[in-house]
């Protein structure tokens, strides 16, 4: 092939979709818009930024299988490169994988610029390429870019938002109101802020009555599930919260003399490989800076906190994958046989599934540049069901779908346990993602 394959778009799909193409030997121009142009949540000119949670969810391991943990087994057979680097830059975060997302960043940046085959472009594009090329923009994509695939897909495009957790500072965290643990008794990678009753109906009362940074934009109140801001989950219900992010179950307090259940318990998550920075797990936020500064320095222990970083909201923008989509990742309605989406705008939630959904572009471009098949992915492994629900979801009731078991085809026979299941279901996906690889001549580590 001598045409250069256009890659749009250098975040998590992007990067991973390039990096495909490259280790196959073929030509890639990665566009990324940054730092020329920018976006609410980036920071930084660097591929693969993070900007919401630095959790990239379930680590890989046969003793808590979970459908994460298997896309993790299945992105490692398929030799990506985020998984690689996420790995080298993990921090401990108990049973997930998290990064310090300085690291991981400057990292998947520093392979990229290393392979000869990829040529790394700092330039917006307003417009669908010309020519074959993967278009791996995420969440954020730029509004001409947005307005051109709208006009190209007319009714199956759609948005919603997002919403990113603030982080505070280890140190002016008070650890005598706060504690080390990790829920039933697992490893202490979080500090866990207890709330009595009273403290935790006057932290509600506060919260859903807050200001908040309200988009303009845009429609209102579109929020998908996964990753809902927290105010908006407390206007559920007083005692929503209390069964959802601040739940205390499994976590007693191990100081002498504080034992016993709190009313409701914060968790953070440390957040970069010194354990200097923490984030406030599930507390993803659109509310005016000012007012998450005076409504979490109500979390007991958080009263003096020391906020690096302020929760934001943005735009998210997908399609409707199963109205416009093909079974290969390609918009139908463009009559493109040579464009492909990859990552969050084709539909899935989370890292490592938007990371997937460029690994698999990646692979379906490559069999196209070199006259090979395109292949079908077997239901049995994540990725598999992942791109099986891409297309069948119903159109009308289409939200975006992250990693879980639910969506994977029932096993023969029926097993009560959740852990004998789940390894079950890891035993036969593992089997047919390395049947899937050697097909497409990768063979296994």
């Amino acid at each position: 092939m001598d045409t250069a394959f256009t890659v749009i778009g250098g975040g998590l799909a992007g990067c991973e979709a390039a990096w495909q193409l490259a280790r196959r030997g073929l030509p890639v121009r990665l566009f990324e818009m940054r730092p020329l142009a920018t976006t609410p949540a980036h920071s930084t000119d660097r591929l693969a930024e993070v900007v919401c949670s630095n959790s990239f969810g379930a680590d890989r391991g046969r003793e808590r299988p979970s459908a994460g943990g298997i896309l993790k087994d299945e992105l490692a057979l398929g030799g990506s490169l985020i998984l690689e680097c996420a790995e080298a830059c993990r921090v401990p975060a108990g049973g997930a994988l998290a990064v310090d997302r300085e690291r991981f960043s400057a990292l998947v940046t520093e392979r990229i610029a290393a392979r000869p085959e990829i040529q790394l472009v700092r330039r917006e594009i307003t417009s669908l390429p010309e020519g074959p090329a993967i278009l791996a923009t995420g969440p954020l994509t730029s509004a001409p870019l947005a307005d051109a695939l709208a006009a190209a897909l007319g009714r199956g495009y759609v948005a919603f938002f997002d919403a990113a957790a603030p982080i505070v500072t280890r140190d002016s965290i008070d650890m005598e109101r706060a504690y080390v643990a990790g829920r039933w008794g697992g490893s202490g990678d979080y500090i866990n802020c207890p709330m009595t009753r009273e403290e935790y109906l006057a932290f509600h009362d506060a919260l859903v009555h807050a200001e908040r940074a309200l988009p303009h934009d845009f429609e209102r109140g579109m929020y998908f599930e996964g990753c809902i801001p927290v105010e908006a989950l407390a206007e559920r219900g007083t005692d929503t919260l209390r069964f959802g992010p601040l739940r205390p179950v499994g976590l007693e307090d191990p100081r002498p003399g504080r034992g016993g259940r709190a009313w409701a318990v914060v968790q953070l998550r440390q957040d970069d490989a010194a354990g200097t920075l923490f984030n406030l797990v599930g507390f993803q936020t659109g509310l005016k800076w000012g007012e998450q500064r005076r409504v979490f320095s109500m979390i007991p222990g958080l009263e003096r906190a020391e906020f690096v970083r302020f929760g934001v909201m943005h735009r998210n923008t997908s399609v409707c994958a199963p109205a416009v989509l093909d079974p290969w990742l390609r918009p139908a309605p463009t009559g493109r046989r040579d464009l492909f989406l990859a990552g969050q705008i084709t539909g899935v939630e989370g890292y490592m599934e938007s990371t997937a959904m460029g690994l698999a572009a990646g692979l379906h471009a490559a069999c196209l540049a070199t006259g090979r098949p395109l292949p079908s992915w077997p239901d049995e492994t994540v990725v598999g069901s992942l791109m099986r629900y891409l297309r069948t979801a119903d159109p009308e009731r289409f939200q975006p779908m992250n990693a879980n078991l639910g969506i994977l085809p029932p096993l023969e026979g029926r097993i009560r346990d959740k852990k004998l299941r789940a390894a079950a279901c890891r035993d036969r996906a593992l089997a047919a993602a390395e049947g899937f690889w050697r097909a497409q001549g990768v063979p296994a580590p």
